[in-house]
């Protein structure tokens, strides 16, 4: 028996979702919290796609600023990189994993500015996270649970 693309077209789906525990960030979440974690989930085929394209992006930006600076303002050129986040030392894999980690994550929420952070002070953090968002991706999304048909509440049993 083949897929049943019918049913296939007509069901819900809703990103993995994981906690991370991140115990050497407990000093950064609120005092209450004993066991910090960061909330992460899979992604969707376009944005793994935008991922794969950020070390690319990168690097045309850093070529359009080498072009629209001259020689005379390489300090300039290099504190616009820093400001956006594009070193010229950057792999590929940092910058691919950023990206992730900034549209993986859901609690808390992360930009670049977080994201980069991380990565310089946390690396091995910043790696677990990003493992457990390419992990919950390649196990693709999950049936969600079908909303119920309208606002009237269930009857009590009698």
């Amino acid at each position: 028996m083949g897929l049943d693309k019918k049913r296939f077209m007509n069901a819900r789906f809703e990103p993995r979702t994981a906690e991370v525990p991140v115990p050497a960030l407990k000093e950064y979440f609120g005092e209450d919290e004993e066991n910090p974690s960061w909330t992460v989930r899979g992604l969707e085929g376009r944005e793994l796609g935008q991922a794969h394209e950020a070390a690319e992006r990168n690097r045309q930006i850093s070529a359009i600023l080498e072009g629209l600076l001259s020689e005379d303002n390489r300090e300039k050129v290099a504190s616009i990189r820093k400001m956006l986040g594009l070193g010229d030392e950057t792999p590929r894999d940092i910058a691919k994993r950023v990206e992730m980690l900034t549209l993986g994550s859901v609690e808390p929420e992360c930009d670049l500015e977080l994201a980069l952070k991380l990565c310089r002070a946390f690396p091995i953090e910043f790696y677990e996270l990003t493992n457990k968002i390419v992990e919950l991706t390649g196990r693709g999304h999950i049936p969600g649970k079908a909303k119920p048909s309208g606002a009237t509440p269930t009857s009590e049993p009698a």
